[in-house]
């Protein structure tokens, strides 16, 4: 198995479309680039014309989860699309990974490709780094799209970390690695299964995928890093609010058996102008599990006079 995922690792760093998986591929049309930017190099796709959207990316995934979104978003968008720091096919990284210093990167990668104002839309960890590159740049974000996970010291974040489904926020340092070194698709597993509202709707293909990505060397540190950064993150974030809300327009989008509304709760922290989405049928992998009905309540967002 390891023998496998060393060698689809490697067929993945030479094609800029999915390997593995019949998840739906981001359209062939897409550039890929390698953007070099605060100390490290990100892999990026970008594709489509008309006003630009930053599609960042969760845990447990990379950039190519967004192939539906970015279909129908490239239409009439300049879509862009990252791996983050250290996951998916940007470099290895040892450190950087409190949000602030991603929400740089964000930054960085956007002034590489000469793109000035962007609509972002975030998932997971991205809607963290999101955070922190909106509150350094608000006047360069336009509509925000804000999915299914807290942000680390907004709104109802202490109570968010009461439940005991979290205990991968602590779980992590060298020696998780090396428990987990080998095994990245059992611990994988553990997030698709337990976070969706059907297991079946994260499917093999997707899940073969993405564990060989984070079986790259690297990957699983960087996965472990980014939880490890909370706290720091906690206390960055905190000093963005003490400026106020940000008035950004904002579509708080929540998996019915998983965030729900508290997405919304959680964006009202830190948000003056939210609008919230309860997707039917869906857990956290609101991609995997609903693309269509994710899908278009995002456009029609995006797209709304």
């Amino acid at each position: 198995m390891l023998k496998f995922l060393v060698a689809a690792a490697a067929t993945l760093l030479a094609t800029a479309t999915p390997a593995l998986a019949d998840i739906v591929p981001l359209p062939a049309s897409f550039a890929v680039k390698d953007i070099a930017t605060n100390g490290t190099t990100l892999h990026v796709r970008v594709g489509g014309k008309g006003p630009a959207v930053l599609l960042i990316h969760g845990y447990g995934e990379s950039g190519d989860m967004w192939g539906p979104l970015a279909t129908a978003l490239a239409r009439n968008h300049q879509v862009i699309i990252p791996d983050l720091r250290g996951m998916g096919l940007s470099a290895r990284a040892e450190s950087g990974f409190d949000k602030k210093t991603q929400g740089v990167d964000m930054s960085g990668l956007l002034d590489s490709l000469k793109v000035g104002k962007v609509d972002v839309v975030a998932h997971d960890i991205g809607n963290m780094v999101a955070f922190a590159f909106i509150s350094e740049n608000p006047q360069r974000v336009g509509k925000v799209v804000l999915m299914d996970a807290p942000i680390p010291g907004v709104g109802p974040w202490d109570e968010i970390l009461k439940s005991p489904m979290l205990w991968h926020f602590r779980f992590g340092g060298p020696d998780m690695e090396r428990l987990v070194a080998g095994r990245e698709r059992i611990y994988l597993d553990r997030f698709w299964n337990e976070f969706s509202a059907d297991p079946a709707h994260f499917d093999e293909a997707s899940r073969q995928h993405y564990a060989a990505l984070y079986a790259r060397p690297g990957a699983m540190h960087a996965g472990f890093a980014q939880f490890a950064a909370f706290d720091q993150d906690v206390i960055d974030n905190r000093a963005f609010m003490a400026k106020g809300k940000l008035s950004n327009p904002v579509l708080a989008i929540g998996g019915a058996k998983s965030f729900g509304p508290t997405m919304a709760a959680v964006a009202q922290g830190a948000f003056s102008n939210v609008q919230q989405s309860v997707i039917d049928g869906s857990g956290h992998w609101l991609m995997e599990e609903q693309p269509a009905a994710t899908t278009a309540a995002i456009v029609a967002f995006l797209d709304a006079k």
